[in-house]
């Protein structure tokens, strides 16, 4: 018998794998129909559209135990379990399951991944049903508020009326802010970590690079490259070591590598990766590529650029939580300069000015951004802490 040998890193074989996962991901997918459209801040009706999630732990019978998370940039709904593409644990495993901060003994967690994703959500890789091809650039761009309204529908499905809690880090973050805004009565309790209340200038612009990078690249072909069996890895790649970089800090960075040579004992007075740090970043850019949509990275970026709550509400963000019932754990860390506590500040005396219910912690630790998805003590005990409080108060 002969064997036939796939070439899995070939970009038409990625591409396929994208568009697969798009719109037949492996986890559970709720669909919603012409009946029941989703308005945008775009100004038009996505339908059909669909959500994929996963669900974690038992719905209590009072269906009062649920927490929402949200994931970051490049997360997907695979928060606690092995991702079908890469076989890697899930992004959250550190914070989320039996007897851990987030107990799935205790507690019903829901993850969906976000409108104009690429793991089973409605995005640029969907199939567009007018058209039966990728959406592209004709899919609308989306926005935070749009990413919400669909996980409360997601939620209207499940027969979830109020969260126990809704967090996330990050982007994550962003969208449970915008729960605690858009929905506040459905929202008990939110724990945003290592995020802000817009995106700031330097955000943007390092966002703008990534962008510019993958529509650099030949191969995106104006965002059609799905249809034409192309992939734009290269200009991904590059558009994600960019922003990792954002994710760690100077002293994480000089603790991990220095200067360290990468599998050599000299220079070798070319442009190859002679330093370790430069080889974790290609692997960092290499390994994203085979498990995102680049049309995704735009569209998801763009998201974050557009988020501003203060702006939703005539510039004063204490507008935009007046009358707010929830309570609030507003969590930043020290070493992160892409979200630093001075936007967690700015948060926290909004929600005094607007008289909610609020706690605040900075977290020492070098690690940066990225410390809300690694393995940080004191994060652990506040998440457990701020939750046993949260349903105490609900009587689970």
């Amino acid at each position: 018998m002969s064997v036939v040998r796939v070439d899995l890193e070939a970009p038409e074989n990625r591409a396929k794998a994208i568009r697969r996962e798009a719109d037949e991901p492996r986890s559970q997918l709720v669909k919603f129909g012409p009946d029941k459209p989703l308005r945008l801040d775009a100004g038009v009706d996505l339908s059909p559209f669909q959500i994929a999630y996963m669900t974690y732990g038992e719905l209590n019978a009072r269906k009062s135990n649920a927490i929402l998370v949200c994931h970051a940039l490049s997360g997907d709904q695979y928060v606690a379990s092995e991702h079908p593409v890469t076989k890697k644990p899930g992004w959250g495993e550190t914070l989320i399951g039996p007897g851990k901060p987030i107990d799935t003994n205790r507690y019903f967690v829901i993850c969906s991944n976000v409108l104009g994703g690429c793991m089973g959500t409605t995005g640029p890789a969907s199939r567009d049903p007018k058209t039966g091809e990728p959406y592209g650039l004709s899919l609308p761009v989306v926005t935070i508020r749009d990413m919400v309204r669909a996980q409360a529908m997601l939620l209207d499905h499940l027969g979830i009326n109020t969260l126990l809690c809704v967090t996330g880090g990050s982007m994550g973050g962003m969208q449970a802010l915008q729960w605690a805004v858009s929905y506040p009565e459905r929202a008990f309790a939110v724990l945003p970590l290592a995020t802000a209340a817009r995106h700031s200038a330097q955000n943007i612009a390092f966002h703008e690079v990534g962008r510019q990078a993958v529509m650099a690249d030949p191969e995106w072909r104006n965002g059609r490259y799905l249809v034409e069996g192309r992939n734009p890895s290269r200009g991904l790649a590059v558009a994600r070591m960019a922003a990792h970089i954002t994710y760690l800090s100077d002293a994480a960075l000089h603790r991990k590598f220095g200067r360290q040579l990468q599998d050599r004992q000299a220079l070798t007075f070319g442009f190859d990766a002679d330093f370790q740090v430069e080889s974790y970043l290609r692997h960092q850019g290499s390994s994203f590529v085979d498990r995102f949509d680049a049309n995704s990275y735009l569209y998801i970026t763009r998201a974050m650029d557009y988020f501003d709550l203060a702006g939703e509400h005539g510039g004063v963000l204490a507008n935009a939580f007046k009358g707010t019932r929830s309570r609030f754990c507003v969590v930043s860390f020290t070493s992160d300069w892409l979200f630093p506590t001075s936007d967690a500040r700015q948060i926290v005396h909004a929600l005094n000015a607007s008289g909610a219910s609020v706690s605040f912690a900075e977290i020492e630790t070098d690690k940066g951004h990225d410390a809300f998805l690694l393995d940080e003590p004191e994060l652990f005990a506040i998440t457990r802490g701020f939750l046993e409080s949260a349903a105490r108060s609900r009587g689970l």
